[in-house]
């Protein structure tokens, strides 16, 4: 077999459908953001990004900054190993406690990402418990999916945020066997949110678990910035909530909260903790910083869905058409592959604004679009901007406005 040859060829197909995903170099600017230098060939321009998931910024605000120099002064770069040899660090520690509290739960676990939490929990939690049967959100993320594959535990797959028919399916399950629900509060592509009370309400029916991802909530939900779950008052009613370090809360890594038990049983069967190496302590200090300044700041979630409301506002009435939702996502559909990623590049070329394409597979054929993520940073003149060049973009591609 010719191996470059297959590669190459299997590169070229993604080329031709223009899904083939190309890397904006960006360097972001401390205290400027959502500000940011483009690297180009020709050189480097300046940019407004509208497509980061540093959701209200706090990758760059000064509490952060301070609380990663000082951990970096105190204890240098790296962890030195794994959490079980020589890398369980003070600030490891004092995070899981800071996310616990958040989370209202006995206990968490830190994850080197988000990915990893989530596909190591759900791994860990099909392959051990005997007979247990995963009944997973027909949109949730590729982490989930893949967690859910490798434990090899018999999967069930319902329509989205669609309780009726997880209910009918919860309901051919033996009545004493093992469940475990896995769905999202907020879902990144489209901007819609589970019904999570109706979620735990069937749960508690049938004797079974709940897996919430609140990636995309944390931080930005909630009178504490716990999520979703905490917005409607329910976090006391799930078994594990996911959550990530490197969207709102501005920094890296994931974790999982939940009961001290159940938080142990990951600790201790989960290969993708076990095996991996800490988070370098200057982050965990970071995001601890972030955690308890968004608990006290409901301003900053107030802001965002301000300008998350505003720029939907804005879209509307230049008739681009924008998905509405519920959420600080503000997607725009274009649906076409390669022609979203040219009203990509020419907004980037000629605009100076910065929307990454969303194409196949992260969402389905047809439904390709630009996915906005406004910040409380954002101003009203950085929207009018994005809306006149969106309708530029718009005419020159002769691309479909709202009905």
């Amino acid at each position: 077999m010719d191996y470059a040859r297959f590669f190459e060829e299997q590169v070229s197909g993604l080329k031709a459908e223009g899904r083939y995903r190309v890397f904006t170099e960006i360097m972001r600017r401390v205290s400027r953001f959502p500000e940011a230098a483009y690297y180009t060939q020709r050189g480097t321009r300046d940019i407004v990004v509208w497509c980061s998931n540093d959701y209200l910024g706090m990758g760059q605000h000064p509490t952060v900054l301070a609380a990663m120099h000082e951990a970096i002064d105190l204890c240098g770069a790296g962890a030195g190993g794994t959490r079980n040899i020589s890398g369980n660090n003070r600030f490891h520690v004092l995070l899981e406690q800071e996310l616990a509290s958040l989370h209202g739960t006995e206990a968490a676990l830190l994850f080197t990402s988000g990915y990893t939490a989530n596909m190591t929990t759900l791994m860990t939690l099909g392959a051990s418990i005997p007979g247990c049967t995963i009944f997973s959100d027909s949109q949730n993320h590729n982490s989930m999916i893949e967690g859910i594959r490798h434990s090899r535990a018999p999967r069930m797959v319902f329509r989205h945020n669609d309780v009726a028919h997880l209910e009918e399916l919860l309901a051919q399950a033996p009545v004493n066997a093992p469940k475990l629900i896995a769905f999202e509060s907020v879902y990144s592509m489209d901007g819609d949110i589970a019904p999570i009370e109706k979620i735990c309400d069937v749960a508690e029916k049938y004797n079974a678990m709940t897996f919430l991802d609140e990636v995309h909530a944390v931080g930005m939900y909630g009178a504490h910035g716990g999520g979703v779950s905490e917005r409607d008052g329910q976090s006391h009613r799930i078994t594990f909530i996911q959550g990530t370090l490197a969207k709102a809360i501005g920094v890296h890594g994931g974790y999982v909260a939940g009961s001290r038990a159940a938080v142990d049983f990951i600790r201790s069967f989960g290969q993708g903790f076990i095996f991996s190496s800490s988070m370098p302590p200057a982050v965990a200090a970071g995001a601890r910083a972030s955690i308890q300044y968004l608990k006290q700041h409901n301003e900053l979630r107030d802001r965002h869905q301000e300008r998350a409301e505003t720029l939907r506002q804005k879209l509307a009435a230049a008739g681009l058409p924008a998905i509405v939702t519920k959420s600080h996502i503000v997607p725009v559909l274009v649906g076409d592959a390669a022609r979203c990623k040219q009203a990509s590049d020419l907004l980037l070329d000629e605009h100076g604004i910065y929307i990454q394409p969303i194409n196949y597979p992260t969402v389905p054929r047809g439904s390709e679009r630009l996915r906005i993520t406004p910040t409380p940073l954002h101003t009203d003149a950085q929207m009018d901007d994005l809306v006149g060049s969106l309708l530029a973009v718009w005419a020159k591609l002769d691309l479909k406005m709202s009905a």
